[in-house]
């Protein structure tokens, strides 16, 4: 077994996170490689693994993985100046594209977090224009602020095992974090599917790490539902966040993220930890009234002095108290709460060094490094449990934070990552029966450009709205609301609770095996409702949470598309051959601060925005294209000028036709464009003029319509844009005249099902005769006419056969300026390919 040992074997050995990682990729391999039992789906498994690390965004990590929707997306969101939401822009006029920070031949995994409280993310999302993030990002270490760090990401050379672990697996590329704010919010979802302490617009909201007390919250968290239904379940730490440690112990020792410490029903004060802490509070205040005695009696006792140790010896009864009243505590609970408490802190008392660091030294250019390590085993009581079989059904992992992948730390988080792959696949017997999801909890504040979708504001009808039954006031919140619960004014801020930025999460197991990718919208409410569909189908029991939010659970995915039934067949996995790095995590701590980024010219910004990848060192993904897992989504998007209304009508539609009980509701956010003036909150600056953003909800099987003013627009010229999941677009540009021809798109059905082509239906309603041109955009298909005559009507077959159902095209009638353009991808309900164009299979 790969042992603490290794571990600092390895720390002197290799680079930063990258040389951790790049010592690991064995155990992808060797859990890749162990077939699963043919015919078998996610339901036959025995165990499910959950790892939530810290603070990472999806482009940060992976956004140059290839097939994922990241660097070379050629459907990302224009900004309301017409720059491609890749080129953030500075209020002083200083504009960035993403670049590449080098994590073994700079500092940058030494230079901490960036910010990522409440306000920082919502003004980064700037009300839908998603493009304030240089400001809003900025490092409080003022010998960084000239460094546009939220916009620097790493590559396969620099993460070479979470690279690989996609390669072998399944990687979500539409997974965002709960909540547009920090780490315990967005684990508060993760653990119970809210923030709020009741599911009403009335209760109170949780928004910021700093209003999570310790084991004072009564809302009920998933785990005590699994507990009243039988369920096996653990949650496993070193120990817990409350214990009585020296910081630099704790950060090695501890656990950050178990949210049940927050939680009256755990009675985390009953824990040995805490009855070891108040001890020690004792112990060290008897200490400070000895010497405060010995003090006095060599001078006077004076009333201070009289009165400080009075004080001190009142708490020390105050806390024996505490410390009779726990101790023992647990065992005069019913039987059912010590069994909750017991099981959310399995720690690993049962190695005698579990609180124990020690020195290790090795060479590094001639001198002597030395720093501190665990001694013992972090994984102990997991690895026991694994290895004899005593595994539960279902169970979290809670790393130390130096394990986390917390920008605050170095990056040692892959080897963590890693041993939890080695031990489950020790056994191959227990691998064959595991699902291990590997997520983040929030983007810290690094850059991510595919913009949220949130819950539009119930008291502003321009923000978007969302299907009958959906309350959105549920996932918004108000700044006078956060100011009545003492939130300072100047951090105050009204917007959406969620959904946050995009995190990396990957599903490792003998049914998402193969390097795909699946594109449907997950949150952190999304592993919850795997577990809900999961208990029900493996044991016929229902554990609802109903703390999710109808918001969350119309838009957001259970995971199960990402699993396929097992076989034994072996994937080509694009494994790309790396080098060892051999530098340590000592000698990137004196490296340079990583300055290859560049303030772009206006003629670059011009360049760009017409072909990024024709760029010098353009942040770009690797070439080709991966396997992509079958999505229930049957979206349609379509738009008409109403000549009565004098509005410009929009109908957003989320199909249950196709994929039937399996359907899934669709978010989209809309665009308008040249707009004629602003309203509502005061945009920042410029760039923000001429453009709203709404965003809407659209439950499976509901159509939601919306008509936009055509005054709205300057010179009642609209442009429209509409971006939904996987890619999804729809653009309609235009006058305030009706247009001669009526277009839909749809799917073509010439079979049972779909067959994954698609035909523009176009009717001409003047009393002319009219050429509709149907265009393609990217994939090759040339182009179309098509002569109508008066009031008739006709289908333009666009074949993407050659592109896996992926499309892109314009119709327009000959000779007038509107248009509209469709593209995203089929989903026929089988497997595809990712998008080509990202890939480069195209031109």
């Amino acid at each position: 077994m790969q042992s603490r040992r290794d571990f600092i074997r390895n720390a002197a050995m290799l680079t930063g996170a990258a040389g951790f990682a790049a010592g690991m990729p064995e155990s992808v391999r060797k859990a890749f490689a162990i077939a699963p039992e043919p015919g078998t789906t996610w339901l036959d498994a025995e165990h499910i693994v959950i790892l939530m690390q810290e603070n990472r965004s999806f482009d940060h990590a992976l956004g140059t993985l290839q097939g994922v929707r990241g660097f070379n997306d050629p459907r990302a969101i224009r900004q309301a100046n017409g720059n491609s939401i890749f080129l953030q822009t500075s209020a002083d006029g200083d504009t960035y594209a993403p670049w590449r920070l080098d994590i073994k031949d700079t500092k940058i995994t030494w230079m901490g977090s960036i910010p990522h409280s409440r306000d920082s993310q919502v003004d980064a999302w700037n009300m839908g224009h998603h493009n304030a993030w240089i400001d809003a990002k900025k490092s409080h270490n003022t010998d960084y602020t000239g460094v546009p760090i939220t916009m620097g990401h790493y590559t396969r050379e620099d993460l070479p095992f979470y690279y690989a672990l996609a390669d072998a697996f399944t990687v979500c590329d539409q997974s965002y974090c709960g909540v547009m704010s920090s780490t315990t919010p967005n684990r508060s979802i993760f653990w119970t599917g809210t923030i709020r302490d009741q599911q009403n617009t009335h209760s109170s909201v949780y928004m910021r790490n700093q209003e999570f007390p310790s084991g004072k919250l009564k809302w009920k968290t998933y785990p005590e539902r699994l507990n009243e239904a039988d369920i096996d379940w653990k949650i496993y730490q070193n120990e817990l966040g409350l214990a009585d440690m020296e910081p630099e112990a704790h950060e090695w020792l501890g656990n950050l993220g178990n949210m049940t410490e927050s939680f009256a029903a755990y009675n985390v004060h009953m824990s040995d930890a805490s009855m070891q802490k108040i001890q020690s509070r004792i112990d060290a205040t008897k200490s400070e009234i000895t010497e405060l005695q010995k003090t006095a009696a060599a001078a006077s006792m004076n009333d201070d002095k009289k009165a400080e140790i009075e004080e001190k010896q009142a708490h020390v009864t105050a806390l024996e108290t505490q410390l009779k009243k726990g101790s023992g505590g647990l065992a005069n609970l019913p039987p059912k709460q010590q069994e909750l408490h017991r099981r959310a802190y399995v720690t690993n008392a049962g190695d005698p060094d579990f609180h124990t660091l020690e020195t290790i030294s090795f060479e590094e250019g001639g001198n002597t490094v030395k720093m501190k390590v665990p001694k013992g085993d972090v994984f102990h009581q997991f690895r026991s449990d694994v290895d004899n079989g005593k595994l539960p059904t279902i169970s979290w992992l809670s790393p130390p934070g130096k394990f986390s992948d917390h920008p605050s730390h170095p990056w040692y988080g892959a080897w963590y990552v890693s041993e939890v792959v080695d031990i489950l696949t020790k056994n191959p017997e227990v691998w064959k029966k595991t699902i291990f999801i590997l997520t983040y909890d929030e983007n810290d504040g690094y850059f991510d450009h595919a913009p949220s979708f949130v819950a539009a504001d119930p008291q502003n009808k321009a923000t978007g709205g969302a299907s009958g039954g959906i309350d959105t006031g549920l996932e918004y919140s108000y700044a006078p609301d956060e100011i009545a619960q003492a939130v300072p004014k100047t951090e105050a801020r009204s917007g959406p609770i969620g959904l946050g930025f995009r995190i990396p999460t990957i599903v490792a197991s003998p049914w998402s095996r193969g390097g795909w990718v699946n594109s449907q919208v997950f949150d952190h409410s999304s592993t919850l409702q795997l577990l809900e569909e999961y208990v029900q189908g493996k044991f016929g029991k229902t554990v609802q949470e109903s703390n999710i939010s109808e918001f969350r659970r119309a838009i957001c995915g259970n995971l199960t598309s990402v699993f396929r039934p097992a076989d034994n067949t072996q994937s080509t996995l694009p494994f790309l051959d790396r080098d060892k790095h051999v530098e340590s995590i000592q000698r990137a701590q004196n490296k340079v601060i990583p300055s290859n980024y560049k303030k772009l010219t206006a003629e670059q910004i011009e360049t760009y925005n017409k072909s990024p990848r024709s760029v010098a060192n353009a942040s770009r993904q690797e070439p080709g294209t991966r396997p992509a897992c079958a999505l229930p989504y049957e979206m349609y998007c379509e738009g008409d000028v109403n000549i009565e209304s004098k509005t410009f009508v929009l109908a957003m539609k989320a199909g249950d036709n196709v994929h039937g009980t399996r359907s899934a509701g669709a978010p989209f956010n809309v665009y308008l464009r040249n707009t004629a003036h602003t309203s509502g909150a005061s945009p920042r600056g410029a760039n923000n003029q001429k453009m709203f953003v709404a965003t809407y909800a659209v439950k499976a099987g509901d159509t939601m319509r919306e008509g936009y003013p055509l005054q709205l627009f300057a010179d009642g010229k609209y442009d429209i844009d509409v971006h939904g999941p996987n890619g999804f677009y729809r653009a309609f540009r235009g006058d305030s005249a009706s247009s001669p021809v009526v277009v839909r798109c749809v799917y073509d059905r010439r079979v049972k099902g779909l067959t994954g082509d698609v035909a523009a239906k176009v009717k001409n309603v003047s009393d002319k005769v009219l050429t509709v041109v149907v265009a393609d955009n990217s994939y090759g298909t040339g182009k179309q006419a098509k002569e109508l005559a008066a009031g008739e009507e006709a289908s333009i077959l666009v074949d993407s056969s050659k592109a896996h159902g992926w499309y892109d095209f314009t119709v327009q009638v000959k000779g007038l300026s509107a248009s509209m353009q469709y593209a995203g991808r089929v989903e026929t309900g089988k497997s595809s390919v990712t998008d080509p164009v990202m890939g480069g299979s195209v031109a």
